[in-house]
């Protein structure tokens, strides 16, 4: 079915939203603050791009050549890598980083440096993934390699009995899947379903994507090798680990947001109509973690406070956890559920049983 033809019921639960939008706006007013970034978002933007850039300035100066030396600074980079696109292009591409739009544009575009291209993420995540979050056929997070299942909807293959096993290893090359192949595929897909509209758009997508792979392959890839008196494995070695971690690190935030027991996966009817309220629907298929962890939100940019993201993603994350505190007030006055998970290891067992759940056709929550 054509995205387009998707349709929320406004008017069931419609006082819910509206009750919360007021209720979010007036903090800000009363509190006279700035619904962006912050001075700590700012120190934070800093960091995190040094802890990416700083590695490979000793890698491409050829500072560190010992091999596990120089194998760290990869994985150090990965962790930079991971840390901008939770933090500050996630925030970017949402708007919500900045009110100056040419801000957002820029940090945005921190994401052609880290590989993938932000134009294909902002159509899969910001039009889709949010829209139509966990239905099957419209949100692409669920629509995972055959090897995965994520949704029940999905046709069930003997080998999924095993995916809460081996999904671990396979999240490692998501990121790496993207940068190489993904975002190609994309937007074959997006013109197909006319999320792309015209040809010349399509064309001009596809040389933008094009452009920042030559150059972030150059940077990050053929120079090494041409500069570095290292063998070229140990560059390739080097380039797959950061890629892995990042990967890694991205899949287990973004899918135990969604991919939980405790979430569902509705479907629209036959004429596209989904039969609830689209904040409520955000709030049934996803799954807040880990909200006392502060290592981990400042990390995350605040994912673990998925829900709030979802309601509100043009809200800079640093406010998530104070307006939580309103969502699930909110949630609880008007009969909403609001999904949260106390611990990150305990995010980990759940998504794992989801992920047996899904394997063994276990009849998870579909709404």
């Amino acid at each position: 079915m054509d995205f387009t033809a998707y349709r929320f019921d406004r008017k069931i639960d419609a006082d819910f939203y509206k009750t919360l939008r007021a209720r979010v706006n007036g903090y800000f007013e009363t509190n006279n603050i700035s619904r962006t970034a912050n001075a700590s978002m700012v120190i934070k933007t800093i960091t995190l791009i040094a802890l990416y850039l700083v590695p490979y300035f000793f890698i491409i100066t050829g500072m560190v050549s010992a091999t596990l030396p120089f194998l760290a600074l990869w994985l150090v980079m990965g962790l930079g890598a991971a840390g901008i696109g939770f933090s500050v292009m996630h925030d970017a591409n949402h708007g919500a980083y900045s009110t100056n739009k040419y801000v957002n544009m820029a940090l945005g575009q921190l994401m052609n440096i880290l590989g993938a291209n932000s134009s294909i993420w902002k159509l899969q995540h910001n039009v889709l993934h949010h829209s139509f979050t966990n239905i099957e056929g419209a949100d692409g997070d669920i629509n995972a390699p055959g090897f995965l299942r994520f949704s029940p909807h999905q046709k069930v293959k003997p080998i999924h009995r095993y995916q809460h096993i081996y999904a671990w290893f396979m999240y490692g090359f998501m990121i790496l899947l993207k940068v190489l192949y993904t975002d190609f595929s994309q937007a074959v897909h997006f013109r197909k379903i006319r999320l792309v509209k015209t040809r010349k758009d399509f064309v001009t997508l596809l040389m933008k994507i094009s452009f920042w792979k030559v150059i972030y392959f150059g940077a990050f890839l053929v120079l090494p090798m041409v500069l570095l008196p290292i063998s070229n494995w140990l560059v390739l070695l080097g380039f797959f680990l950061m890629h892995y971690a990042v990967g890694m690190a991205m899949a287990v935030i973004f899918q135990s947001a969604h991919v939980m027991p405790e979430t569902q996966f509705p479907l629209a009817t036959e004429d596209g109509n989904v039969e609830n309220n689209w904040a409520v629907h955000q709030m049934i298929t996803t799954t807040n973690f880990a909200p006392n962890n502060k290592l981990l939100s400042w990390y995350v940019g605040g994912l673990n406070f998925q829900v709030e993201h979802h309601l509100f993603p043009t809200i800079c994350h640093v406010h998530y956890k104070e307006i939580s505190k309103i969502v699930k007030e909110t949630a609880h006055e008007f009969g909403v559920p609001y999904n949260t998970i106390g611990s990150f290891r305990k995010t980990i067992v759940e998504h794992a049983k989801m992920l047996y759940m899904l394997g063994h056709n276990a009849n998870p929550a579909v709404a």
